[in-house]
C-alpha cells in the first residue's frame, strides 16, 4: 500500500530508572537504567514510538533529546515520506557536516535511528500490520531468544533465575579476571544449555587467546568482542583462525561499508546490529538480509528499553533465520513496563505483538513518571 506523509509532531522524552543492583561490563557500570524514547505524528494524527540509544556515556539520554530538538528535528518537517526506508539517508546526509564538525557521529546516528524506527512503526499502523508482517507478510510470531546481561560473578543465581524465566540459552559478561572468569565459567557451562561470552572488547589478541586456550574444552555458542571493534581486520582474522568456537561482533560497527567489509572477511560468524546504534530498521533489515544470504547468523543486539526490544524481535522476525532475540535480564522498569519477560515468553520463544506496528499506544504511567527531560516539536 503507498502511502504520503508528513511528521507534524514529535516528542522525545529522557528517562531514568533508579536501580538497587548496577549493571557492570568490563568498561563502565550503569548506576541507572536511561532510555530516550520518542513519537511522531502525521497530519492525520497517525503515530510511531521509537528509542535512541542512551546508555553510554552516563550523559547521553538528556544530550540526546537535545540533539533531536535543535539540530535534526526542525529537519524532518520539511520531508515528504511515502516509504519508511526514506528517512533515514535523507537525515544522514543532511547531518553529515555537523556531526563531521562537532566528532559526535554516534549521537546523530542514535537519534535518526530512533526516528527511523518511529516511521516504520507509523507506517505499519497505518496499514492495520504489526510491524513483522509490514516488512515480510510471513514473518514468524515468535523467535528464539536469550537470556544476556549477565556478570559472570553472579553467574550462578542469574543463570538459575533466567531458567525459571523460561531462557534456555544465556550469555555471560567476562572480561574483568582471566582467572576467575575461566574458574565461573567452568562451573556454570553445562550440557543441554547454550552458553555465549562477550568481553565487551575488554583485551588485546594475546589476552584474547589466554581466554580462547583456557575455555577451548567448553561448547561455547560464541565469544563477543574479545578485542576492540576498530582493532586491525588482521587481528580478528588470526583470532577467527586460532579459535575453537564462533567470533561475534557487529554492535558497533557503522554503515553498509563496514557490514559488508565483515562479511566478505568471514571472521565473524554471529553478526549483531543494533538498531539504536545505527541503521534503524531500513540500515538493519538490508544487513540482516545479506547476512542470511551469506550464511552467518544474524542475532541482533540489544540492552535498552521495552521499545527497542519489542522493535529487535519484530525485524529478526522479518528476518527470519536461525538468530537468537537479546534479552537482558538484569532489572529495568523501562523494559518491564512494556511487559515482563517472564510474561513475552513461551515454549516457542519470544512473543511479538499482534496488535498493529510494535503494538506500544502510550507510555505506560510508571514509565512517564521516570522522565527526566522532555521535548515536544512541530513545525
Amino acid at each position: 500500500m503507498t502511502q504520503t506523509i508528513r511528521i507534524r509532531r514529535i516528542d522525545a522524552y529522557a528517562l531514568r530508572s533508579p536501580i538497587e543492583r548496577p549493571v557492570a561490563t568490563s568498561f563502565g557500570i550503569l548506576r541507572d537504567r536511561p532510555a530516550v524514547f520518542l513519537r511522531i505524528e502525521d497530519a492525520d494524527g497517525a503515530f510511531g514510538w521509537g528509542e535512541v540509544f542512551a546508555n553510554w556515556p552516563s550523559a547521553a539520554a538528556e544530550h540526546r533529546v537535545n540533539l533531536l530538538a535543535r539540530d535534526i528535528g526542525p529537519l524532518v518537517f520539511d520531508l515528504t515520506l511515502n516509504h519508511p526506508s526514506e528517512l533515514y539517508p535523507v537525515l544522514e546526509r543532511q547531518t553529515r557536516i555537523v556531526a563531521l564538525q562537532s566528532g559526535e557521529w554516534g549521537p546523530f546516528r542514535q537519534v535518526i535511528a530512533g526516528l527511523d524506527i518511529a516511521l516504520w512503526d507509523l507506517f505499519a499502523r497505518k496499514c492495520d500490520l504489526p510491524l513483522r508482517r509490514y516488512i515480510n507478510g510471513s514473518a514468524v510470531d515468535t523467535v528464539p531468544a536469550y537470556a544476556s546481561g549477565i556478570h559472570i560473578d553472579q553467574a550462578e543465581n542469574l543463570v538459575d533465575e533466567a531458567r525459571q524465566a523460561g531462557f534456555n540459552a544465556f550469555k555471560l559478561k567476562v572480561g574483568f579476571s582471566m582467572q576467575r572468569d575461566l574458574e565461573q565459567l567452568q562451573q556454570v557451562v553445562s550440557s543441554g544449555e547454550s552458553f555465549a561470552v562477550d568481553a565487551n572488547q575488554a583485551w588485546n589478541t594475546d589476552t584474547a587467546r589466554e581466554f580462547m586456550s583456557g575455555s577451548s574444552s567448553l561448547p561455547l555458542a560464541w565469544l563477543e568482542e574479545p578485542i576492540p571493534a576498530d582493532a586491525p581486520k588482521s587481528d580478528w582474522q588470526l583470532l577467527h583462525q586460532a579459535s575453537s568456537y564462533p567470533l561475534a561482533g557487529g554492535e558497533n560497527l557503522v554503515g553498509h561499508d563496514e557490514y559488508d567489509q565483515a562479511i566478505a572477511a568471514r571472521y565473524l560468524s554471529v553478526v549483531q546490529p543494533d538498531i539504536i546504534k545505527w541503521g534503524g530498521i531500513t540500515g538493519c533489515l538490508e544487513v540482516g538480509i545479506k547476512l542470511r544470504k551469506a550464511g552467518l547468523r544474524y542475532c541482533p543486539h540489544f540492552l535498552g528499553g521495552g521499545i527497542g526490544l519489542q522493535a529487535s524481535a519484530n525485524l529478526l522476525a522479518a528476518v527470519g533465520g536461525d538468530g537468537l532475540l537479546e534479552v537482558d535480564v538484569n532489572p529495568n522498569p523501562l523494559r518491564d513496563g512494556f511487559g515482563k519477560v517472564s510474561s513475552m515468553l513461551t515454549n516457542r520463544g519470544w512473543q511479538c505483538n499482534d496488535e498493529p506496528g510494535l503494538g506500544i499506544t502510550a507510555l505506560p504511567e510508571d514509565i512517564a513518571s521516570l522522565e527526566t527531560h522532555s521535548i515536544i516539536l512541530t513545525p
